[in-house]
């Protein structure tokens, strides 16, 4: 499944309404369950640019080929949102 803008859309409203970021992650795993959400700290992710700003929250994306992790700008390549919370 390709990152569009509707589901980036999607994400936003549930991420960003979650009472906790730990809730948004489950909430969008139970929604997509094929796309890997992964809580990281917000220090841990400061020099990359994310894909959505949510107030507090940040949600970058993400690929991986099961081994290493790349934040990415596109969307298409995205199988893993990485949430952040300042």
């Amino acid at each position: 499944m390709s990152v569009t803008t509707e589901y980036l859309r999607s994400a936003s409203e549930v991420i960003g309404a979650a009472t906790s970021l730990r809730d948004a992650a489950a909430l969008w795993r139970a929604r997509d369950p094929a796309m890997r959400v992964v809580l990281v700290d917000a220090m841990d992710m400061r020099d990359e640019t994310p894909a959505l700003r949510l107030g507090a929250r940040k949600v970058y994306l993400a690929s991986t080929n099961g081994h290493c992790w790349v934040v990415t700008d596109q969307a298409a390549d995205a199988t893993a949102l990485i949430l952040t919370q300042d």
